[in-house]
């Protein structure tokens, strides 16, 4: 089949950012191919930092990159959740997604699609006890809030969604990946700390701040 690059209607994106030709000026990405991007998006980043970053094969839990700081030999393994374009982005973490870390060096790359394809990425470097936690709170205060109708709200955690505002300070935080994931400082919301240590919110099962309710 031949297609006419010259028809109007039809608009070809650059391969980085969809290796599709779609009609109209609207990106349209199924899921694999939006969190492709993401996951070779933070493989750049990592490499421009000095980072010997390379992609897991599919079906690996729980990491998508694992990474060698080559200053150190530091090892990071980093799970990636890529999102199109929005100006209200939020991603799925499941009910895996809000499992404690097991190693001090586990991380979630949290990437926002640019709207223009030529653009730039956003991406929120966050530890995996840190997402958990907030995406948790944010779930559950949702879910229990005592002013929401009685019964409105039945979400499970498994499809809930987490908004990129509980992330905002972690937004470009890649420096925060040389040192060990459990001492990187907290940067979640400071309201969401008082809500950690309520009945009605609490923190996932098995977290580890169940023992002992950080500050931040």
């Amino acid at each position: 089949m031949t297609i006419d690059l010259s028809a109007p209607e039809l608009v070809l994106f650059p391969l980085a950012a969809s290796p599709v030709a779609v009609s109209g000026t609207r990106t349209s990405r199924d899921k694999k191919l939006t969190k492709s991007v993401g996951e070779h998006w933070a493989c750049t980043v990592l490499a421009g930092l000095g980072w010997a970053a390379s992609l897991t094969r599919d079906g690996v839990a729980r990491t998508d990159v694992l990474a060698v700081y080559m200053e150190s030999g530091a090892m990071v393994s980093a799970q990636v959740k890529a999102a199109s374009f929005s100006t209200n982005p939020s991603w799925y973490f499941g009910e895996k997604g809000l499992l404690p870390a097991m190693s001090p060096q586990e991380w979630y790359l949290l990437v926002v699609l640019p709207e223009n394809p030529f653009g730039t990425p956003r991406t929120f470097v966050v530890p995996r006890d840190h997402a958990a936690a907030g995406a948790w709170i944010a779930y559950r205060d949702w879910l229990t809030d005592p002013t929401a109708e009685p019964g409105a709200r039945t979400t499970k955690p498994s499809a809930a969604r987490t908004y990129s505002w509980v992330f905002e300070d972690y937004e470009d935080q890649w420096e925060r990946m040389t040192m060990p994931a459990d001492e990187a400082p907290i940067l979640l919301p400071t309201y969401m700390r008082d809500l950690a240590a309520s009945e009605r919110v609490g923190l996932p099962p098995g977290h580890p701040w169940q023992h002992r309710l950080p500050e931040w």
